[in-house]
């Protein structure tokens, strides 16, 4: 089985009583804008998935960190996307 990088990879369900999503972060706590929006994700599994494939292209495009949401309420974060050192 082959893994797509495309957030499609990943069913979004509209209709979910809670959507989960990551707001992306610079290094200040700022939110960054990408070239495409990150998705909405039906589960924490898909939304972790997503994030665990893509971290590098993220972190290309200028995102420091990722915070994780389950519709309002934050989950945790911010997490980095670099190395610890």
């Amino acid at each position: 089985m082959t893994h797509s990088l495309e957030p499609s990879t990943f069913s979004s369900d509209t209709s979910s009583a809670s959507s989960w999503c990551w707001r992306l972060e610079d290094s200040s706590g700022g939110e960054v804008v990408t070239a495409e929006e990150s998705p909405g994700f039906p589960s924490q599994s898909d939304a972790e998935s997503w994030v665990g494939e893509t971290w590098q292209e993220l972190r290309d495009q200028g995102v420091d960190a990722v915070t994780l949401f389950e519709g309002d309420r934050e989950v945790y974060g911010p997490m980095s996307l670099h190395a610890a050192s």
